[in-house]
């Protein structure tokens, strides 16, 4: 049996604004997700990352290298820089 094709599959009208709605809705959850992990991160880094200057340590750079590598590779991408220039 043949399953039977819903409204929105068959009005192009209406399916396509349903998957840009969805579309849409999906796109804006991200990106209050990365609103929220980015303002997480200003308030980390305005913190220090929770060190104090007294107790830096070669770990503590790895780490920090380590964030700085994964936050270049984002804005790389989103900026069109690196090796993802042009």
């Amino acid at each position: 049996m043949t399953p039977r094709a819903q409204d929105s599959e068959t009005d192009p009208a209406t399916g396509s604004r349903d998957r840009s709605n969805k579309a849409l809705n999906a796109f804006l959850a991200a990106k209050f997700e990365i609103d929220a992990m980015l303002e997480r991160l200003a308030a980390l880094s305005a913190d220090h990352f929770e060190t104090h200057p007294d107790e830096i340590n070669w770990g503590h750079v790895g780490t920090m290298n380590h964030y700085r590598a994964k936050l270049r590779e984002i804005t790389d991408s989103a900026f069109k820089e690196g090796e993802h220039a042009e």
